[in-house]
């Protein structure tokens, strides 16, 4: 890995941990440099402001969340054990709630193809997306999201 990009993995590494403590609003410029171990100015080298800093970390969990996970049941477990949303849920639910009804992002096609790899049929992938969905805002238990995927396999 290149210094580049074990400098971006810290940012984001740090960005995602400050959320998951204290939800959005605590993870300022300053703190994410700070827990990073990076300068201030590293830091605004890779990203120009928070929000650039956020959208990337989306990017790479969106990323990570399909490379590591090859089934409906291991990508919904991630979701509703995922530290970070809970945070969200918690302190920043108006900003999750924007996040995941912004129909014209760009990411949604990106989440598209990596269910597509999990569930051919495009009704089955479209209501397994909004199940997913339900996920981030509401999170299921092992048991439960067991038995209902299985259903959306199906």
């Amino acid at each position: 890995m290149t210094s580049f990009r074990r400098t971006r993995t810290a940012i984001l590494e740090g960005t995602k941990s400050l959320i998951s403590v204290g939800g959005l609003h605590k993870a300022t410029m300053i703190d994410i440099a700070d827990t990073a171990q990076v300068s201030r100015a590293t830091l605004y080298n890779h990203f120009r402001d928070k929000d650039a800093v956020l959208r990337a970390l989306l990017e790479s969990e969106v990323d990570e969340l399909f490379h590591q996970a090859h089934s409906l049941e291991a990508i919904a477990w991630r979701i509703s054990s995922d530290s970070a949303l809970a945070t969200l849920r918690r302190t920043d639910p108006g900003a999750l709630a924007q996040m995941l009804s912004s129909a014209q992002d760009e990411l949604w096609p990106r989440i598209r193809a990596g269910l597509e790899s999990v569930l051919p049929s495009v009704p089955e992938r479209e209501l397994a997306l909004r199940w997913l969905i339900g996920q981030c805002l509401h999170p299921l238990s092992k048991e439960e999201i067991s038995s209902q995927a299985a259903l959306l396999s199906r």
